[in-house]
């Protein structure tokens, strides 16, 4: 498919925007799924509401929407790697043996280790796009002990953030 220059110029744009490397996983019926997210953020703290865009050609799309529920786990410096992992499906291999997991009220893989994870159930669906975009309702929140540096992706790379 051949990119116009405005979708060209968009896309270069958009890698100048600076934003958290987040894990999404689910499990449910449809399976124990994740990949790996930037496209997150807050839209309301009553109900506390997160928003998810997620593109419904990846393989992960339905499998979400059939599980009605995910967590988004907000990565550190140290989950470069396991960041990698989500981000290639490769056949066979289990990327849940990556990071040591536990649930909470939804029953998706929260990561241990994460600087904040937040557990969601999937309410409103809006197709925009190429993407669909989930009002995720939280239902339950995990924060790290001591918080991490941050991940973050941009200019088509990672950066480590220091916390103060």
């Amino acid at each position: 498919m051949d990119l116009s220059q405005k979708q060209t110029d968009f896309r270069e744009g958009m890698s100048r925007m600076g934003a958290a490397v987040n894990l999404i996983t689910s499990d449910g019926e449809a399976g124990r799924h994740g990949l790996v997210a930037s496209a997150v953020c807050s839209v309301t703290d009553a109900p506390p509401t997160l928003l998810i865009c997620v593109n419904r050609n990846s393989f992960v799309h339905d499998k979400f929407l059939q599980n009605g529920v995910l967590c988004v786990n907000v990565l550190t410096a140290g989950h470069q790697e396991l960041s990698g992992h989500f981000a290639r499906y490769v056949e066979g291999v289990d990327r849940f043996s990556f990071g040591t997991w536990k649930t909470l009220e939804t029953g998706s893989p929260v990561l241990v280790d994460a600087n904040v994870s937040f557990d969601c159930r999937i309410g409103s669906v809006i197709e925009q796009g190429s993407h669909s975009v989930m009002f995720c309702e939280v239902k339950a929140v995990s924060l790290a002990e001591k918080i991490d540096r941050g991940l973050v992706y941009f200019s088509r790379d990672y950066h480590r953030l220091m916390a103060n």
